[in-house]
């Protein structure tokens, strides 16, 4: 890759996830001028009657219909992402037919998962007349969405085939964590002290991830499983840090064949989707009196930015509604998603400084060749740039909030809106992440063994060790409780 295409603003994903994310926020801050941009995008409302499942989000768009309002959303989306998909040089024709089927699809899977049997939390029920739910609140539309997704994926491939082009997990959801960070920003504005526990822990936690997975899966496959260090530093990396980035860009820092990093890469999508099905339920029997906890193992130990925030999503909802069940305790929104989000924004940043750290132990040691060298600029050109982004929507809401709470409650209106549009990323995360989900690909020949390394790694120690510093950093801390 040259240096003209590794700075193109416009060619990857990474950057086309700054640019929607801050488009979308820019136009939910139209309610500081007094503009109401994103009224018009559809909410999913929990529901008994159909007919109430769909409305604007905007009380300024109250005469619409709800369908219209889908439409609408759906019209926006399709038009933002083409032009992306344009710009990256991607096949056009069967990204926007593949784009519309994952859309209703999803959107079908997220008003299923908001139905009130389903979705409804003990302190609602009586509005809605119903004498139980299972109260996975609406979040529960993602695992419908992840379901028929591995379904399509797994027994009607050539389906999952087609839609390809427009399964895009890693774009969907660093979209959604851009659009999050206004949020997490407004919420840091309101609690200062607590946010700034919660980052000054969560990079105090994957320092220590970093330090304690990398070396002990790198030497398990060298030592027990005889692997090259070309085929042991990718899978170590894959495993131990961020998935397919990691995977990627360490095999790119030290120049493995293609194909190492792309085996790798399809069991660390194959694994985080079981990940992403049992650890949140896991987190919900014994972990609900410590939810911050929760969310921070979830970053730790859940592997791709996508299954680590849709878990972190689903986690929020799952200990929200159990602490409510339980405890009687109803704690805020989101604050779960962001100690889950945090660990693992700071886990992608430092991904870039691995992989030059890695490099230069490559050229200098291990793969020596004279006169190589390394170029600083690597830490660059490897670092996630959608971290950008959602720094910028943070950072920004967090001034406006600590400022002026006239400014801030326009500002709250809005990114509200704006988080309607961050939902549906989501959604459409988890569907696309079941969609690319061939659970086949473990029987390919060459597999098995990289697979049992997973495997043992993964459910062996790095899952547990990521509980174990979560508690370290976490324990104690509570996100705020909603007042009445």
């Amino acid at each position: 890759m040259s240096s003209t295409q590794r700075s193109s603003l416009l060619n990857s994903e990474d950057w086309w996830a700054v640019w929607l994310g801050l488009f979308i926020f820019v136009l939910g801050l139209g309610k500081l001028a007094g503009m109401d941009l994103l009224g018009w995008v559809v909410k999913t409302n929990v529901w008994t009657d159909l007919s109430k499942a769909l409305s604007p989000v905007s009380d300024a768009y109250k005469g619409m219909p709800g369908i219209l309002s889908l439409l609408l959303t759906y019209v926006f989306m399709l038009a933002v992402t083409t032009i992306g998909a344009a710009t990256m040089g991607w096949n056009l024709k069967k990204f926007v037919a593949g784009f519309t089927i994952i859309f209703w699809i999803t959107y079908a899977c997220w008003i299923c998962g908001n139905y009130a049997y389903i979705a409804a939390t003990p302190d609602v029920l009586a509005r809605f007349k119903i004498p139980w739910s299972l109260s996975l609140t609406g979040e529960a539309g993602f695992v419908v969405a992840l379901l028929v997704g591995l379904i399509l994926a797994n027994l009607f491939p050539a389906v999952s085939r087609f839609l390809q082009e427009a399964a895009r997990p890693e774009w969907f959801i660093k979209t959604a964590i851009v659009i999050l960070g206004a949020t997490i920003g407004i919420k840091a504005s309101e609690s200062i002290g607590l946010a700034s526990t919660v980052l000054f822990r969560g990079f105090c936690a994957i320092v220590e991830a970093y330090l304690l997975y990398w070396p002990i899966v790198y030497f398990i496959s060298r030592k027990y499983f005889r692997f090259t260090p070309e085929w042991a530093a990718p899978l170590a990396s894959g495993i131990s840090i961020c998935g397919v980035s990691a995977a990627i860009a360490t095999g790119a820092a030290i120049r493995s064949r293609p194909v190492v990093p792309i085996i790798v890469s399809s069991l660390v999508i194959v694994f985080a989707v079981v990940e992403l099905v049992l650890l949140p339920w896991l987190a919900q029997g014994f972990l609900f009196n410590e939810p911050m906890v929760a969310g921070a193992w979830m970053g730790l130990a859940v592997k791709t930015d996508g299954a680590a925030a849709a878990s972190g999503a689903i986690t929020d909802a799952l200990v929200r509604a159990k602490a409510m069940s339980v405890l009687g305790i109803a704690y805020e929104k989101d604050w779960i998603l962001m100690a889950a989000v945090t660990t693992k924004v700071f886990i992608d940043i430092f991904i870039g400084i691995w992989a030059f750290v890695l490099a230069v132990v490559w050229c200098y040691a291990i793969e020596c060749k004279p006169g190589e060298k390394v170029s600083p600029m690597e830490v660059w050109y490897r670092f996630p740039k959608f971290v950008i982004g959602y720094v910028l929507t943070f950072v920004i809401l967090l001034a406006i909030g600590l400022s002026s709470p006239d400014l801030m409650k326009a500002a709250k209106a809005g990114i509200g809106q704006a988080d309607s549009l961050r939902g549906i990323f989501f959604a459409l995360t988890f569907f696309s992440i079941g969609l690319i989900s061939d659970f086949r690909k473990l029987r390919e020949e060459g597999m098995g063994k990289l697979a049992l390394v997973y495997l043992l790694c993964l459910f062996g120690f790095i899952i547990w060790v990521g509980l174990f510093i979560s508690w370290i950093f976490f324990h104690g801390i509570h996100p705020p409780v909603i007042k009445g």
